[in-house]
This record gives structure tokens, sequence and C-alpha cells, in this order.
């Protein structure tokens, strides 16, 4: 068998490195595969946690219809070479921003600058929102009969306790 001897390195009085073999490397091993076959656990470097400050997932830039109309503005009066490069470049924006505000101003689109709601647009016949309504209608109704009921039983109940019975009439919807 061949020969395999152990040494122990040093790097500096009181640290002592963990033993190697001849011929080991003393890098770790970036394959990742087992890099220490002795089994004794690996640290994880610093620089592999995560920064707890950074947004988990970015958010999508919103710009009031304020703030449109006065890069527009600006974009409009600039006269020098690259001056609208120098301004989208300042506020952080893309070129594709300035021609769609362009646009929208042009075409006079209600509220044009105003940011949009994404998504599909919905739109409610005036009947279905006629039946909503008097559902909900009904409901509160419905919850308003319940409780004058309660209230008509608890002062029977009261009336019979004193001696003073209130006597039964029948509703509309018992004589049909």
């Amino acid at each position: 068998m061949g020969k395999t001897s152990k040494t122990k390195v040093t790097e500096a009085p009181g640290l002592e490195t963990p033993e190697r073999r001849e011929g080991e490397r003393s890098e770790p091993d970036r394959s990742g595969g087992v890099s220490n076959p002795g089994g004794a656990p690996r640290t994880v470097p610093a620089a592999s946690v995560p920064d707890p400050e950074v947004a988990a997932k970015a958010a999508r830039r919103r710009f009031t219809g304020g703030y449109k109309r006065s890069i527009v503005e600006q974009a409009d009066a600039c006269q020098d070479t690259g001056a609208i490069g120098a301004l989208l470049r300042r506020e952080g924006l893309y070129s594709s921003h300035l021609s769609t505000w362009r646009r929208q101003a042009r075409q006079g689109e209600l509220a044009a600058l105003a940011p949009k709601k994404r998504g599909r647009k919905t739109t409610v016949s005036p009947l279905v929102e006629e039946n909503r309504k008097l559902l909900a209608t009904n409901a509160r109704l419905t919850k308003r009969l319940e409780n004058a009921e309660l209230i008509i039983d608890v002062q029977k109940k009261l009336a019979a306790l004193l001696g003073r019975p209130i006597p039964d009439t029948k509703s509309d919807e018992e004589n049909e």
C-alpha cells in the first residue's frame, strides 16, 4: 500500500488548521461535492446569507399624472443635443415611458396621464346592478323583521308573566 503521511500546518501561533494529506488541495471544493470526508460540519460563508434589507420581489413603479405631465413638459422644453437622454437618466426612466406618455397626451384621453388599472375591464349591466341592490335591501329588511318579531315575542312573554296577556293577531302572510 502507498504511504500517506499526515502533516499539521499552522498559520499563526495558537491557530491550527485541520490535518491534510500530502498532495491534498487546500482550497475548498466548489463543485458541490463533499469537501471534508471526515464528516465535520461545513460552515456557511457570510456572503451567501441573503441581505434582509433587499425586497423579496420588486414592486412595479407607479407614476402620478402630475409627474408624467411634468416630464413630458420638461422633455418638450429640451433644446440641446442629448438633453432628453440626460433627463431620462436623471429620472431613471426609459424612452418608452416618454413616448407612451406623449402619445396619451396627444390622444387627449380622459385623464390621459393618470395611472390605469391593469387587467380585464368589468362591464356590469344595469339589470344586474339593480338586482344586487334589491337583494341587499331585501336582506337588510329581513334582518330588521326578524329583530322586530323577536322584540314582539319578548313583549308578549313579559305581558303574560305580568298577568296581562296580549292577544295574538294574525299577520298578512298567515291570512292568505
